[in-house]
């Protein structure tokens, strides 16, 4: 993860509790309270999947790249050590 991700989930993490500690010391009735609560850790839950998948994706692609490197550079050892035969 990179540092960005990281400053994004702990900005993403410092919001959620923000509002859940503005939620508890509103002035509302206790079940609104948990239903507005309830719905901003559903958000940030959603938030965080998302990231996550984002951040799968990415290594993924990281991963693919690195596996097409690694053949290259073994079908160019193949043809050097094939012209080494031949010489």
């Amino acid at each position: 993860m990179n540092d960005s991700s990281k400053v994004l989930i702990g900005l993403l993490a410092g919001l959620a509790a923000g509002a859940a500690l503005g939620l508890l010391f509103a002035p509302e009735a206790g079940s609104e309270t948990r239903e507005r609560l309830g719905q901003s850790f559903k958000d940030l839950s959603d938030t965080i999947k998302e990231k996550a998948a984002e951040e799968l994706d990415h290594l993924s692609s990281l991963k693919d790249k690195v596996v097409d490197s690694v053949k290259g550079k073994m079908n160019n050892d193949d043809e050097y050590a094939d012209e080494l035969d031949i010489a």
